[in-house]
């Protein structure tokens, strides 16, 4: 940290806090060129993720399309409010963690769809069939036919 007095790049740390939230760290420092103390505050950085879209445009992370998405395909379905919520989180934690700054909406529904699978077969299947845009009767025969056999490999 550069002094604001003295210009100097050497300081040390006398004291460091963090707020009630623990969104930021509240340091206390020593020049030690002059002397002088001053106060810095440490916050993290949130790099904003651009979904970028079938059609080629880009538009901001929004959690919420997620949420309403998964809502959704989980009507009448028995999974509750907060294992909704812990699914959205774990999907923005996954996209966050991979530390990219555009992400297509296609990887997305990926994510959702893995998550979805394990929560509820169902609700799966519900999101597929709007997710993968079915075009015929076929195709979505075969999607859930392939979801029988995968299931009955994990009972064995």
């Amino acid at each position: 940290m550069k002094c604001n007095k003295c210009g100097c790049i050497e300081s040390k740390v006398i004291d460091s806090r963090s707020n009630e939230e623990g969104t930021s760290i509240r340091r206390r420092r020593e020049c030690l060129g002059c002397g002088r103390r001053f106060t810095t505050y440490e916050v993290i950085e949130n790099t904003p993720v651009l979904v970028v879209k079938n059609d080629g445009t880009r538009e901001p992370f929004d959690r919420n399309k997620i949420a309403r998405g998964i809502i959704k395909s989980c009507e009448k379905r028995p999974v509750t409010a907060e294992e909704i919520d812990r699914l959205v989180s774990d999907v923005e934690k996954q996209i966050a963690n991979s530390l990219v700054t555009e992400i297509s909406s296609k990887e997305i529904g990926e994510i959702v769809m893995r998550l979805l699978k394990e929560l509820d077969k169902v609700a799966y299947v519900r999101f597929a069939s709007v997710y993968r845009d079915f075009r015929d009767i076929t195709t979505f025969v075969e999607f859930v036919s392939d979801l029988e056999r995968i299931i009955k490999d994990e009972k064995k």
